[in-house]
């Protein structure tokens, strides 16, 4: 009996010994998480206001109490806003493709075989300026010596429903080829929105379809 006393004895120092080590190895609070196990208020810190007690001043009562007409039909407008912008985008791509199927199938291949951006753009500047400015009588006059870029012109003003035609022009001992360029008496005079630039360069990323491409 003395044995079994001695044995629950030690047993119960040695579980006292493990219950201590535990403790030890809990670090201090600090003040902070002291006064946090009393909260929440009235022991602790005020609580911290939520977002609804936080909405609850009068800067959101005509959030609040907003019409329900007048909600319904605000969001009608921006629904109607959305479409009219969507249509207008969507007008412009069908005005860029109608004027890239204006240009001669064998020019529409050398602009995707060859397409020089700055040479195009340069073209594309003196063209739209001479649609927007000049009356159907007057010519605009431009040169290109090398027989792509004069081929890439003339499908520049293709692309803007214009008539082109090159001309050989003797100066000194020296034989220039000038493209002379005239409105259509019965032409479009609404220039597209896309350049055949910006359309080249989304034909380039994939923006276009490819059987849109080559109708």
């Amino acid at each position: 009996d003395g044995k079994s006393r001695g044995l629950a004895l030690e047993k119960k120092i040695e579980y006292l010994e493990s219950l201590n080590d535990r403790i030890s190895l809990v670090p201090r609070l600090t003040g902070d998480e002291i006064r946090g196990l009393f909260a929440p208020p009235p022991f602790g810190d005020e609580a911290q206001p939520s977002p609804f007690s936080m909405t609850n001043v009068g800067e959101w009562d005509k959030f609040r109490n907003i019409d329900m007409d007048k909600e319904a039909g605000a969001i009608e407008a921006l629904k109607g806003s959305s479409s009219k912008k969507k249509s207008s985008v969507d007008a412009d791509k069908i005005a860029a493709l109608t004027a890239w199927h204006r240009v001669d199938c064998r020019t529409r291949e050398a602009f995707r075989r060859s397409f020089l951006p700055e040479l195009v753009n340069g073209f594309e500047v003196n063209i739209r300026a001479f649609v927007s400015e000049a009356t159907n009588e007057e010519v605009l006059v431009m040169y290109a010596q090398d027989p792509f870029h004069r081929l890439l012109l003339h499908g520049v003003c293709e692309f803007y429903n214009l008539v082109s035609t090159t001309e050989s022009e003797t100066k000194g001992t020296k034989v220039l080829k000038m493209t002379k360029i005239k409105k259509k008496k019965a032409g479009n005079k609404e220039l597209p929105t896309i350049t055949l630039c910006e359309f080249l360069k989304m034909a380039k990323d994939g923006f276009w379809l490819p059987e849109c491409l080559a109708l």
